[in-house]
């Protein structure tokens, strides 16, 4: 950022050396700013600190050149840095001042018609024959085929389908474009089981009490003032609600009718709940005596086929996307093109799931278009309350035929509830312990045998012979367009945490083979990111052995073998696996189900509440081993209590201690890593903080990558590059960093070992297990690490993590943690599967009755606005007005109202005249300002104002700023060549006012105004993804002229996160000691510098980046232009070294060269295992298993709370 050309601002009025040379600043056409700041101590008011010596202020000073003496930047790929290469001297002072700092101007991508997706609509029905607006389809490539290219829209996105397709839910292909070979008539025979379900109040007698018991049994389980103001609302103020039909209501009576059609016969549903016993075959141990049954009762489950039936029949068939295809991208930029990874049916699974269904025989007679119908599972126990020991095991299934938005969403119905899969009951101890012949340890074995046993014996409960038919041959359904099609359903992914995931592979937990993808060994899990761990993944892809596990079992069951035998492990082989038949293998297998595949990475217990929280937890192990470690601990507590809060929930207050995580959910580790950067800085002994900066500098861009809700190849090639500089730095800190220090247990870890040890102890003695913490060390030998490496693969796969996060799956516990206490506790699973049909069944009422009344809309396809397409919105309230001059009374002396109304005249002369950022130097004149007329000198003020933007994946979201809590705001900067692309500003008021110019036609104009303080970037700090460092930024010095001014909130992008940049700590730098308009909440210092929080969250992240498909292409420019890359090399992005990458003007730390020495020696010795053959590299592999894995980590079964 730079000054004005041929303007002088007066220098600081501090001590200078005689011998520096005078100060120079960068060219702006538009105003702007660079601080050259190696050093800059707090300093504070008299009896405080001392005051900074002079060769401290040496270094702070603004630099200033005129626009034929712009400086030239070394640019390179490793931190963008603003120090000009020449100096120059300093320009003759001029009278008065220009208008001074000006961004440019801001135009954010509003999205047209052609860009939204009509599918998130889930309540619309679908229109076949309407047209689209014509631009949106200009052009359409045929191939034999008959493969559909869209046009490529505003964005750069065009669809390609490599079938045409006869329905398309988002009406982004017009009907004519659409395929007509499906036959609307040819149908099979329709069941007659299914319910007729008419609009309300049915099945009631009237609507008062229909809408009464919609209230009761929806919402929350406990009426607060939300609820009852819904109660007044939707039930006694609605039309049709009479009190005389409440005069003999009872509760009881309203709820058989719910469950009783008004025959009084119970309403069947075909998908239904069911109930059965699963049984399950004990071994004995004896060759002699036969395996003993075991029955398990009260497994409550829905028929899978029924509830793809009745899920196509549903409102939300409307929204389900038929015909896969694949997104691409033409880059507005540079008219490059590449694929986008978003949703399961843009995934390259889909893609060869429908040629697959494509390939197979027809039925006999069967013309009907084939679709798949996209399955999608969660399963995940929870705790039903916060007291006691009641918990459930739900099975959810999701139809990936669903745009994701809409999925996600617990409240959009998407979610279907398809069974309760029981545990193993207590007394099944009691079959065991009287075996024969058993010890502790084979009860142990044998229990967790048969819970093995129980899961899957379950799972071949719900694939029964109909699923199976359907999964082979297809169900004829008709869909929301009124066309028959077959529909094959097609499992994708099975969404759940490690313990389940190896339940589902029927491997063990944490065995030699932990992976189960892979058949990786646990001994090469350290050598994460290598070349050759990359290679052990796609060449030991985990195959089931179907022939070993049958072998297996019959040494089990009919020789009375232990499950956990020497014979039965030989038998299995290598891999882990266990003596349990894999129903999804046995069944699906042959049909192209791979049941490993399914199991997708886990992103929210793997890394947030895994390998994040894991390696968080070991910084602060290292912290309490260091001197005055308990202080040190309390710093970072502190710190974290004082990072400001950011947007609606995404970055919370951290009201506790950080460093005890009591009771984190996810978000709550997530917010810590967000923030961790300024946090832990200075901490750690000068050797080790520049690792562990760049550690988690490298964790949080890898977490913001693999979190991105739509991918590119590009991201998908950052994201590849960025694991593997990851794993760089993990093996780094691990080497370097874990062995400097003896890392003992935290206190709360020694407690909960100490609670298991007690619970498990009996008669043993537990004195030497109290006597003290135990030494823990950095383990990256888990599979949660080892997971890391497979996210571009399931990605491409199966699209952005977000479709299949758990976290889908643990919001859907919110309904049935709200069901449990409507029940009486007893038969859990029966009583919570008869609220979820209630609840179901008045969802499905209140379809009929929205499809009843927009039968005769005739335009129902149009999408809701969900935000505003104005970039921002403030409130034209006039219940605040202010007079200018009561500004000045109140804020006598200070700085910023320093030249006030010149200055808010200034700026009302530049819009009034609409003068563009060229005439940023502009000085107007006394009599020009004169000719401002500002009714009653007075302005208005509010509180708040919304920025609206869209974002990196093409949807509209919005910031709120407010100066008292959210106040810091990013422009666009406008420096003819910026070095960083962002200006930073603080809001000190937000006014609206009517002002004219006198002299003209009187026209009124209302402007909204921003009242601002200015910060800018530090020239000495160098930055970028290439460094991995935050931008540094500090408040412009009051005795600049353009400190503090005003903004047009039109220019504002979008909300910032600045984070204290703590070990800087505060001081008056930049503005005198003080209450000041500047400082809320009556402070009386500033922290000294800032960090900016690029990864506060996904769409921050790449707005430093050019890969946002949806962010505005002058934006992308700018940051492209600004760090002088180009997207072919995305890793890259950010960077600029002002030493050009010869070495001037940059030297490279130790840190640094470190990692340079490490990635070379990887790099060798990577091509070397290149050129190795098989037999070599085995034995490398058999030498890898005897090295000492160290100490594992403990798995904690986590609960996430919501």
């Amino acid at each position: 950022m730079a000054f004005n050309a041929g303007r002088h601002i007066a220098p600081v009025q501090r001590m200078e050396k005689s011998n520096l040379p005078k100060p120079i600043v960068p060219c702006k056409p538009s105003g702007g700013y660079d601080l050259n700041l190696n050093t800059r101590r707090a300093a504070a008011p008299e009896g405080s600190q001392s005051p900074p010596s002079a060769a401290d202020l040496d270094h702070f000073q603004w630099q200033r050149v005129s626009e034929q003496q712009q400086p030239q930047f070394h640019i390179s790929d490793d931190c963008f840095d603003n120090t000009p290469c020449g100096q120059a001297d300093p320009l003759p002072v001029k009278p008065s001042q220009p208008l001074g700092r000006i961004p440019r101007n801001f135009e954010d991508v509003p999205l047209s018609d052609e860009d939204v997706n009509y599918s998130d609509a889930v309540g619309a029905p679908p229109v076949r024959n309407t047209d689209p607006p014509e631009s949106r389809i200009r052009k359409v490539l045929l191939t034999l085929r008959d493969t559909l290219q869209t046009s490529f829209n505003s964005l750069g996105l065009c669809r390609l389908y490599p079938r045409r397709p006869s329905f398309e839910p988002d009406n982004y292909v017009p009907s004519s474009l659409l395929s007509t070979t499906c036959p609307t008539v040819a149908q099979e025979p329709e069941s007659d089981s299914s319910p007729s379900i008419l609009p309300p109040p049915y099945p009631f007698p009237n609507m008062t009490i229909y809408r009464l018991m919609s209230w009761m049994n929806s919402g929350s389980n406990k009426k607060s003032e939300t609820e009852v103001g819904r109660l007044v609302k939707e039930v006694i103020l609605a039309e049709g609600f009479d009190t005389k039909d409440l005069e003999e209501f009872s509760v009881r009576k309203s709820l058989r009718e719910l469950d009783n059609d008004p025959s009084g016969k119970e309403i069947k549903f075909p998908d239904d709940w069911m109930q059965a016993s699963v049984t399950i075959q004990i071994p004995t141990k004896s060759r002699e005596d036969e395996a003993r049954p075991f029955s398990v009762s009260g497994f409550h489950f829905r028929p899978l086929v029924e509830v793809i039936r009745s899920a196509f029949t549903d409102i939300q068939a409307s929204a389900f996307h038929l015909s896969p295809f694949k997104r691409l991208w033409k880059d507005p930029l540079d008219n490059h093109q590449e694929r986008i990874y978003d949703e399961l049916y843009t995934s390259d699974s889909w893609l060869d799931a429908q040629d697959e269904v494509q390939m197979l025989p027809r039925e006999p007679g069967c013309t009907l278009e084939r679709v798949v119908a996209g399955l999608m599972f969660f399963s995940d126990a929870t705790h039903l309350a916060n007291f006691g020991t009641a918990k459930a095991w739900p099975l959810y299934m999701y139809f990936g035929n669903l745009t994701k938005y809409a999925r996600s969403a617990p409240k959009s119905g998407a979610c279907h509830l398809v069974g309760f899969l029981p545990s193993l009951p207590d007394k099944v101890k009691d079959v065991l312990s009287n075996l024969p012949r058993i010890s502790k340890s084979g009860i142990a074995a044998l229990h967790t045998h048969c819970r093995r046993e129980l899961f899957h014996a379950c799972w071949d409960t719900l694939l029964d012979k109909e699923f199976l038919h359907a999964y082979r041959h297809g169900i004829v359904l008709k869909c929301a367009d009124g066309v028959f099609r077959r529909i094959f359903p097609r499992i994708f992914t099975y969404s759940a945490d490690y313990p389940k995931k190896v339940l589902i592979a029927t491997i063990k937990d944490m065995g030699l083979c932990p992976c189960p993808r892979c058949l990786t060994p646990k001994s090469m899990f350290a050598s994460l990111g290598s070349l050759k761990d990359m290679k052990s993944r796609f060449k030991n892809i985990r195959i089931y052995v179907n022939t070993n596990v049958i072998k297996a079992r019959e040494y089990i069951y009919n020789w009375g073998n232990t499950v956990d035998g020497t014979k039965v492990d030989e038998t299995l082989g290598e891999g882990s696996w266990v003596p349990v038949l894999n129903t999804f293998a046995q069944k699906l297998a042959g049909l192209g189900l791979d049941p490993f595949r399914m199991l997708v990475v886990d992103f929210m217990h793997e890394c947030e509440l895994g390998t994040w929280k894991a390696l968080f937890t070991h910084l602060v192990r290292i912290l309490y081993a260091l001197p005055a470690g308990e202080k040190l601990v309390a710093t970072l507590d502190s710190r974290y209590r004082q990072v400001p809060t950011f947007g609606r929930g995404v970055i919370r207050t951290f009201a506790n201690n950080a460093s005890e995580m009591k009771k984190l959910a996810a978000r709550d580790f997530e917010d810590i890593l967000q923030c961790a950067i300024p946090v832990f800085e200075g901490l750690f002994p000068a050797p080790h903080d520049a690792a562990v900066q760049s550690l988690l500098y490298r964790f949080a861009q890898w977490h913001a990558l693999a979190k991105l809700r739509i991918h590119s190849e590009s991201t998908l090639g950052f994201l590849d590059e960025t694991f593997k500089n990851l794993s760089r730095q993990l093996r780094k800190f691990r080497d370097f960093t874990c062995t400097a220090f003896d890392t003992m247990e935290l206190p709360k870890e020694k407690a909960a070992r100490q609670r298991r040890f007690a619970q498990g102890a009996g008669l043993t003695n537990t004195s030497s297990e109290s006597s003290g913490p135990r030494v823990k060390r950095f383990n990256l030998s888990t599979y949660k690490f080892h997971a890391m490496g497979d996210y571009v693969r399931t990605i491409k796969l199966f699209g952005a993590t977000d479709s299949f996060t758990t976290q889908i799956g643990e919001l859907a516990h919110r309904a049935l943690k709200a069901f449990y206490p409507l029940t009486s506790k007893l038969d859990t699973p029966a009583q919570l599967a008869k609220h979820e049909r209630r609840r179901r069944a008045l969802r499905q009422i209140a379809e009929a009755a929205s499809s009843f009344s927009s039968s005769n809309e005739s335009q129902a396809d149009s999408p809701a606005q969900s935000a505003s397409e104005d970039h921002y919105c403030i409130a034209a309230s006039r219940n605040n007005p202010v007079s200018l001059f009561t500004i000045l009374q109140e804020n006598d002396g200070d700085p910023a109202v320093e030249n006030f109304i010149p200055r808010l005249k200034d700026h009302i002369l530049y819009r009034l005249k609409k003068l563009d950022i060229s005439h940023c130097d502009r000085t107007f004149t006394d009599k020009e300002r004169s000719t401002v007329i500002i009714p009653n000198n007075t302005v208005y003020s509010v509180q708040t104002m919304q920025v609206h933007y869209t974002t990196y994946d093409m949807r509209r979201d919005y910031d709120t700023v407010n100066p008292k809590t959210h106040a810091d705001v990013m422009v666009l900067s406008g420096e003819s060549t910026p070095s960083h692309p962002y200006w930073y500003a603080r809001i000190m008021g937000i006014y609206h006012v009517d002002t004219w110019l006198q002299g003209d036609v009187q026209v009124k104009k209302h402007l909204e105004i921003l009242h601002v303080r200015w910060l800018a970037p530090l020239i000495s700090h160098q930055s970028g993804m290439q460094r991995a460092r935050l931008p540094k930024v500090a408040f412009v010095e009051e005795s600049d002229y353009d400190a503090f001014g005003f903004l047009d909130p039109g220019q504002v992008i979008r909300g910032t996160h600045l984070i204290p940049a703590f070990a800087s700590g505060r001081g008056v730098s930049s503005l005198r000691h003080g209450k000041s308009l500047a400082r809320p909440n009556g402070e009386l210092d500033d922290w000294e510098f800032y960090y900016v929080g690029i990864f506060v969250d996904r769409d921050m992240f790449l707005r430093y980046t050019d890969l946002g498909v949806g962010h505005p292409v002058a934006l992308r420019r700018t940051v492209r232009d600004c760090f002088s890359l180009q997207s072919s090399a995305p890793v890259d992005a950010m960077d600029i070294d002002e030493g050009g990458g010869n070495g001037e003007g940059h030297e490279v730390d130790d840190d640094e060269r470190v990692d340079f020495d490490l990635a070379d020696d990887e790099l060798e010795e990577e091509e070397e295992e290149e050129i190795e053959d098989e037999e070599e590299e085995s034995d490398d592999d058999s030498e890898l298993q005897d090295d000492d894995l160290g100490e594992e980590v403990w798995e904690e079964d986590d609960e996430l709370s919501f």
